[in-house]
C-alpha cells in the first residue's frame, strides 16, 4: 500500500513532475529543431537560439547558464548533437533521483 499524502503536498509534486516534462519537452524540442535543420545548426542559428533560451530567464539569475553558452555554445563549431544524449541522460537521471 502507498503512503498517504495530503492535498499539498500532491499538488506541489504534482507542479513539480508538469515542470519535468516540459524541462524534457523543451530540451527534446530543440533537438528536434536542429535536426529539422540539417542535423547541425549554422553558427548564426545557434546563437539566435542560445539567445531566444536565454531571453526566458531572469538576467543574473543563472549565471553558469549565461557563462557555459556564452563560452561554450557560442564557439564555432558547436555541436549540439554530441551534446543531446548526455544532457538528456542528466535529466532522466535526476528525475529519477528525485522519484526515489
Amino acid at each position: 500500500p502507498g503512503k498517504a499524502v495530503d492535498l499539498a503536498t500532491y499538488k506541489k509534486h504534482l507542479d513539480e513532475a508538469k515542470a519535468a516534462f516540459a524541462d524534457v519537452k523543451d530540451y527534446t524540442c530543440v533537438f528536434i529543431k536542429q535536426e529539422r535543420v540539417g542535423g547541425k545548426l549554422l553558427d548564426e542559428q545557434t546563437a539566435e537560439l542560445a539567445q531566444q533560451i536565454l531571453a526566458q530567464f531572469p538576467a543574473g539569475e543563472y549565471p553558469y547558464l549565461t557563462e557555459m553558452t556564452r563560452e561554450h555554445v557560442l564557439k564555432p563549431g558547436y555541436d549540439y548533437g554530441k551534446e543531446f544524449k548526455i544532457g538528456l541522460e542528466l535529466i532522466l537521471d535526476g528525475l529519477e533521483r528525485w522519484l526515489d
